[in-house]
């Protein structure tokens, strides 16, 4: 078990800053660096008996792992500036659950306060 774990770190270290931040591109002059929101989550465990699932009374392991990336932007560096440039679209689509769940705590309270 702890070879998975020494694994799962090693994997898991090469994709912080390559994942966040892409390789710089330049195009006629403009430098474009890609930024990125990214996450991951690792689990592992054990079970002995019935409870492992094997029937037998026998010993049971596994893992998992999982990560997203969201494109949120890119740096544009042209002329001795820089700016951020957000990618509008992928933006909305992080925010729909938040406008989800404002709109419902919103319409609760109007319901509270017509009483």
């Amino acid at each position: 078990m702890a070879d998975l774990a020494l694994e799962l770190s090693k994997a898991a270290g090469d994709a912080g800053i390559k994942t966040v931040y892409g390789d710089p591109v330049t195009i006629e002059g403009t430098t474009l660096i890609p930024v990125a929101l990214a996450y991951y989550g690792f689990g592992a465990g054990t079970a002995e008996g019935e409870a492992s699932g094997s029937g037998s009374g026998g010993k049971g392991s596994g893992g998992g792992g999982g990560g997203l990336s969201i494109p949120i932007g890119a740096y544009v560096g042209k002329d001795g500036e820089t700016h951020f440039e957000p990618n509008v679209i992928s933006l909305l689509a992080v925010s729909i659950p938040f406008v989800w769940v404002a709109g419902n705590a919103l319409a609760k309270l109007v319901k509270v306060l017509k009483k």
